[in-house]
């Protein structure tokens, strides 16, 4: 299975169609009359649709289980067509496309068990995804042309005692979302020296700064305190975003201290020093928060 642990939760929605084509009026007749001897067809192949969605991992050996939270099938009659809707709401990791198509494949096989001693030309056809939505993919567009600054705020780090490993990966990440990289540098754990850095990268360098290390607890850990005092306006709904969802993955995240927000026109953020822990942040964080720039931007604009 492909793994998603790097993913968050969010609400998914998946609408997906069947069609049951019968070769005569009389079958339509006996499925709306309700006089299909093994039943009502429209009742028992819906129950059946919805029993396929909440089963679609135990027969497609690669779908992931998941909770469904919603889930609903309709029948249109179009002629000699029954043309079947199901539509499926998950708030989870990844999309119910598949929980769908399931859901209608299995409704369509229902209505033609049940058809099939009344009408020998029953057929089931175009079995497909209508529309999905939910995913990271609509959230991509948010923004263009973004210029960003990465500081590594690491005394072992700038004094050459050990290797930057988390600027190139926060980097990598950035790069993903089409973020262009215009200064990457590393520093001191010093209050004054972040703090200059700070007021250098903010005076319309670029769009977003970001300061990787010095977030956590220690004595040596001074980040969040230099960079709070000088946010114009800060964010606080963005690193609790980014601390649950570290806390999802790693006890220790509920110690991170970092900030976010605004030094004018600059967001500026700051990250555990940890490749992994500054990569996870980056995970959380994008590519929804790129929205925050559309917004700058339309303040600006009014």
């Amino acid at each position: 299975m492909v793994n998603i642990t790097h993913k968050s939760n969010s609400l998914r929605e998946a609408i997906a169609s069947a069609t049951v084509t019968v070769s005569k009026q009389e079958t339509i007749d006996a499925v709306k009359n309700k006089t299909v001897p093994k039943g009502d067809v429209f009742e028992f192949s819906r129950a059946a649709g919805l029993l396929a969605i909440k089963k679609t991992s135990d027969v497609i050996p690669d779908c992931h289980p998941l909770p469904v939270e919603f889930a609903a099938i309709k029948h249109t009659v179009d002629g000699l067509r029954i043309i079947i809707t199901v539509e499926v709401h998950t708030i989870y990791k990844t999309g119910v496309e598949v929980e769908a198509m399931h859901g209608a494949a299995i409704t369509a096989l229902t209505m033609y068990d049940m058809l099939k001693p009344l009408d020998k030309g029953v057929e089931i056809s175009n079995i497909k995804l209508e529309n999905k939505k939910g995913g990271k993919t609509d959230f991509t567009q948010q923004a263009a042309n973004l210029k960003a600054v990465i500081m590594v705020c690491s005394d072992s780090v700038s004094k050459k005692e050990s290797t930057d490993t988390t600027g190139i990966k926060v980097a990598q990440k950035l790069t993903t979302h089409q973020i262009e990289i215009i200064h990457q540098e590393t520093v001191a754990d010093d209050f004054d020296l972040i703090q200059q850095k700070a007021k250098q990268f903010t005076a319309g360098q670029c769009n977003l700064l970001i300061f990787a290390g010095g977030t956590g607890v220690s004595p040596r850990d001074i980040t969040p305190d230099a960079i709070r005092p000088m946010l114009t306006r800060e964010i606080e709904g963005i690193m609790e975003t980014a601390r649950n969802y570290g806390q999802q993955r790693m006890p220790y995240a509920m110690l991170s201290r970092g900030v976010c927000g605004f030094i004018d026109k600059t967001l500026v953020l700051t990250l555990p020093g940890s490749p992994k822990g500054a990569a996870e942040t980056i995970d959380a964080l994008f590519p929804y928060i790129l929205h925050v720039f559309k917004i700058a931007e339309g303040m600006r604009h009014d």
